[in-house]
């Protein structure tokens, strides 16, 4: 993949994923991929909190830098992992979605799609 749309476009198509949503560390939508109803600047703005809050509890426990967060919901999960330190991916997946290996192909290509933002 060579652009932020392509990233988006791949991880989106995976089977079980319902978004794929690039944001700034600020909420504001870079690029995004979702089945309706599902609106991704709505969502996009939600997750800079997330991030914040989480990011405390890592520093209280003494394991440094935030990377990645998952949260299981009811009907699925959302996956935020940080991509540089102005840019965020969140993906949300259904409940039946291969999130181990989703997670750990999206650790593998860190890198990579650190380079697109």
């Amino acid at each position: 993949m060579s652009t932020i749309r392509e990233l988006v476009a791949v991880v989106r198509q995976r089977d079980g994923v319902d978004a794929a949503v690039v944001l700034g560390r600020d909420g504001v939508l870079i690029e995004a991929a979702a089945v309706p109803p599902l609106d991704a600047e709505r969502v996009a703005a939600f997750v800079p909190a997330v991030v914040r809050f989480a990011q405390e509890l890592s520093l209280a426990t003494g394991q440094g830098s935030l990377r990645s967060a998952l949260l299981e919901h009811d009907g699925g999960v959302a996956l935020i992992m940080a991509l540089s330190d102005d840019a965020l991916l969140l993906v949300v997946a259904r409940p039946h979605a291969a999130v181990g290996t989703l997670l750990y192909e999206l650790r593998r290509n860190r890198a990579e799609m650190r380079a697109l933002v």
